[in-house]
């Protein structure tokens, strides 16, 4: 008989469904079938059930946080028991210890952290029999009774564990040791809350933080433009001016000079260039651009699509979802016309089955040598009825489907036209138009939707056509400063951080790996983030709080900072997980590393300076997520009483009280108010002057000000 372990109870669930099955306490009882003649069991783990011991369980001491003891660096790593998983870890063992038991499933998901999850659990027991390995990438009858009839040995896998087990010691020990050191050293300046810092979650927020100080720093500059109206014979078109390929102009006299002398000017076509561009359709997802692509027209979280992708592949419906590969294997291309098949049963797919392009030999999408431990995430030939899936779950569902079939449609067909037209012989205008001449795959994926980036067909005039400029404007404008992220685009950023090193060879190693975290931890990662206060998300943008601001300071150039130290150590992990590298001799130097780490702490702490940043709000929370520190930020300009950091706004203490209303958001047009600020208004009913609101596509600089009439908050400007 065989215990099968699977990494969730649903997934027990599913694993079970294809057989004759009873379902008893913390586990399914598999009757004797073609697959499993004695029968089976299958148990499931509850995600992690250990967790590598706390500091204090190696030696006491190591429980109160002190400069003198660190690095802390244990002997040798132990794992323990979470209590709330107790229960099921008792199942388990049970069933791993059963006389008739002569042989184990590791049942987890297909890659390395199901690997460590299911085989700590099977040392943790203490059982040695032996173990076979199920490994599929979706979860539909056919692929679970194929992979029961085709387990692998334990073996191949065994360099994954000792990877994932590597990753989470060495993760570990920079996170206890940095976090540590970080966090004494800046209570030591009045901060007494938690910095913690990571392997992957420091360089994504140095990204975060870096990207806001380009913001801050950026100084916006005005210029003009100058658009003229053409008309050619029987045509009409636009152009704007421009000299050596730039059109913005530094000043309105100098653009008001230039549309005087173009006005009612005799104009000629100079060239007419027409320039035709295929598009091949997009590669299919895997978990990162699926993200980005869900967070762009949903705005929903990486979590959130993770979490819905997770049930959607429970229900076999949808391949695994943490697939890192855009691509999948001529086995799987073989199921595409069953697949397409049956979704041609339900609207609006039809309207777009059948296509005309078989994908078997067409390496975009057809590549087993781009397929690692699992293919692109697809629908499965196990195809539903969207409108019987949960709203979330019909949206990702669709976005997915429509994306394979997509895949299979005809390349998209643009020209792209460029007229140059002279004014009197003196200024250049130039005017761009685009036309699609096939449609292709975009039809499946925007249907009738206006494409954002549209331009205008522009009229079928030739070179050395004459007419004349009849209307002449000018437009002002404004530089921009660098957008701040939006939480899907931070996924991206993640994925690619490769870009933002200047080691070539170290940034060919993220491209190869995966960028800074994995597909199934990125989402974790930002969500840990935002739990720990270091950013802030307000209608998808990602502003960094000062406390990110803070701790990347204090980090400065280090290597913790850094993608370069996060390539290096998924190069070497990569090579452990294929047997290609020592998992100890790795450890040695991670042992080093925490080492420096707390020791360029110690002798860069007495050069910080944190004078700008709001450091007084940076202080533990209670239990309930609450302050510890609840110090007045000053007088409540309404009632007296006293203003408090509340969390996402400023308000009266005196709520409860009197409900007195005072309040002041903590981010107003795209701007963070600190408590620097609030500070400055409740003492002097002004701010100093703020640049950076954004309203629209416009930037603008204002003071808050306290308007006693109104009695609220308002916008004062200056007035020249």
């Amino acid at each position: 008989m065989k215990v099968i372990i699977a990494e969730k109870p649903d997934q027990g669930a599913t694993l079970a469904k294809p057989f004759p099955h009873r379902k008893r306490q913390g586990y399914i009882e598999i009757h004797s079938n073609d697959v499993f003649p004695k029968g089976a069991f299958i148990t499931w783990a509850v995600g992690h059930l250990f967790q590598l011991q706390a500091p204090e369980k190696y030696e006491g001491k190591w429980k109160k946080w002190a400069l003198e003891d660190l690095p802390i660096i244990p002997t040798r790593f132990q794992y323990e028991l979470q209590k709330t998983k107790a229960k099921q870890f008792t199942v388990i063992k049970e069933l791993l210890k059963k006389r008739e038991v002569t042989e184990i499933i590791h049942a987890g998901d297909a890659g390395r952290e199901g690997e460590l999850i299911i085989r700590n659990i099977i040392s943790m027991s203490r059982v040695q029999k032996p173990m076979k390995r199920l490994w599929i990438s979706s979860l539909t009858e056919k692929a679970i009774i194929n992979g029961f009839n085709a387990l692998r040995e334990e073996t191949e896998m065994r360099s994954l564990y000792y990877e994932a087990y590597s990753r989470a010691c060495a993760d570990w020990l920079v996170g206890m040791n940095a976090s540590r050191v970080y966090s004494i050293l800046l209570k030591q300046q009045g901060m007494s809350d938690v910095f913690s810092a990571g392997r992957v979650q420091t360089p994504t927020l140095a990204l975060i933080v870096k990207r806001e100080e380009e913001i801050e720093k950026f100084k916006s500059e005005p210029f003009w433009e100058v658009k003229a109206s053409f008309h050619m014979d029987h045509h009409v078109y636009e152009g704007i001016w421009q000299k050596e390929g730039e059109s913005r102009i530094p000043s309105r006299e100098l653009a008001e000079k230039i549309a005087a002398f173009c006005q009612n000017k005799p104009a000629t076509v100079v060239t007419m260039k027409t320039e035709r561009k295929e598009y091949a359709p997009p590669l299919l997802f895997n978990l990162s651009a699926l993200q980005a692509t869900i967070n762009k027209m949903y705005k929903f979280s990486p979590k959130k699509t993770l979490d819905v992708l997770q049930k959607l592949y429970q229900k076999g419906i949808v391949s695994y979802p943490r697939s890192d590969s855009q691509y999948v294997t001529k086995g799987e291309a073989e199921t595409f016309p069953e697949i397409l098949s049956k979704l041609k049963e339900y609207p609006p797919y039809n309207n777009w089955i059948p296509v005309p392009n078989s994908l078997l030999n067409n390496k975009r999408f057809v590549n087993e040598a781009k397929v690692s431990d699992h293919y692109a995430i697809i629908p499965t030939e196990q195809v539903t009825d969207p409108r019987t899936l949960s709203g979330d779950e019909q949206k990702i569902y669709d976005v997915v489907v429509k994306r394979f079939i997509a895949a299979h449609h005809d390349k998209a067909i643009m020209d792209y036209t460029t007229i140059t037209t002279m004014v009197d012989e003196r200024a250049e205008f130039v005017s761009k138009g685009k036309q699609v001449i096939q449609e292709g795959w975009r039809h499946v994926l925007f249907g009738n939707e206006k494409d954002k980036d549209d331009e205008p067909i522009l009229p079928p005039v030739k070179e050395k056509d004459k007419g004349s400029v009849k209307r002449v404007d000018i437009k002002e404008g404004k530089t921009q400063p660098p957008k701040r992220f939006t939480e899907g685009q931070l996924i991206t950023l993640m994925k690619s951080a490769g870009k933002y090193m200047e080691n070539d060879e170290l940034e060919k190693v993220l491209q190869q790996t995966e960028g800074l975290g994995t597909e199934a931890t990125r989402a974790g990662i930002i969500t840990m983030l935002k739990d720990r206060q270091y950013i802030d998300i307000q209608k998808n943008i990602v502003y960094p709080t000062d406390k990110a601001k803070v701790l990347i300071r204090a980090i400065g150039e280090n290597v913790l900072a850094s993608a370069e130290m996060t390539a290096k150590w998924e190069q070497r992990l990569q090579e452990i997980g294929k047997g290609k590298a020592s998992a100890p001799e790795f450890m040695e130097q991670v042992k080093k590393l925490s080492d420096r780490l707390v020791q360029n702490a110690l002798q860069e702490s007495a050069s910080w300076e944190f004078g700008d940043l709001d450091t007084a709000s940076i202080q533990r929370k209670n239990q309930k997520g609450k302050r510890t520190n609840k110090s007045s930020l000053g007088t409540c300009l309404k009632c007296g009483g006293k203003v408090i950091d509340k969390g996402k706004f400023y308000g009266c203490s005196n709520y409860q009280k009197s409900k007195c209303s005072f309040t002041i958001s903590k981010v107003i047009l795209s701007k963070r108010i600190t408590q620097k600020i609030v500070k400055k208004v409740l003492a002097d009913g002004k701010s100093e002057r703020i640049d950076g609101f954004v309203k629209g596509e416009k930037e603008f600089s204002a003071y808050l000000s306290w308007d006693p009439d109104q009695k609220k908050i308002q916008f004062k400007f200056d007035m020249n």
